[in-house]
């Protein structure tokens, strides 16, 4: 592909987003790391990382990054600086308003870290692996999709919107529109 097909096919961004929270990770053993800021500013940087999280709580960043940091971790393995900074990123995106969404956007985060590792692993196994990984990356991925309902439930106050597109009245037929109400304290009608 030509740097100008390229340019046809990436649509314009119309509102450029702020880079995401980011974190640089100094392991230590055995399977955790020390999180630290990448440009120094501890103070800005625990800030920026109490926005994206939706709080005001240290405890909960400090809850929220170990947790994070159990999903980041690669199996047998240490932790990985650039799945952290992913799910910081798509915590970032869901735009926690508070505690409980946080909460939400970090499980968000932890199961698609999961998922994905899981779809990673199908390649290059036995029949019988394969099958297993792929129902557990399903009902991970379906996991998945339901904690995004329930952000969004969460959000909307879980009440739904009918839209109707087309109205067909045939010949005698009758309708109403417009809003109707049903008055209950009507005696004897």
């Amino acid at each position: 592909m030509t740097q100008n097909s390229l340019q046809q096919i990436t649509p314009p961004v119309e509102h450029p987003r702020k880079p995401p929270v980011r974190v640089k990770v100094q392991r230590t053993p055995p399977r955790y790391g020390r999180m630290y800021p990448p440009d120094g500013d501890r103070k800005q940087w625990w800030d920026a990382l109490k926005s994206a999280l939706g709080t005001a709580s240290s405890s909960f960043v400090n809850a929220s990054l170990l947790q994070l940091q159990a999903a980041a971790r690669l199996p047998d393995g240490p932790l990985s600086e650039v799945t952290m900074n992913a799910a910081l990123a798509m915590i970032e995106a869901a735009a926690p308003q508070n505690e409980i969404e946080g909460a939400l956007a970090v499980q968000m985060a932890c199961t698609h870290c999961a998922a994905m590792y899981v779809l990673s692993r199908v390649n290059g196994c036995t029949q019988r692996s394969v099958s297993a990984y792929s129902a557990a990356a399903a009902k991970l991925l379906r996991a998945y999709t339901l904690q995004v309902e329930a952000l969004r439930r969460l959000r909307n106050g879980g009440a739904q919107h009918v839209r109707v597109e087309h109205i067909q009245i045939n010949d005698q037929g009758r309708a109403v529109i417009g809003s109707v109400s049903v008055n209950q304290n009507r005696e004897g009608e």
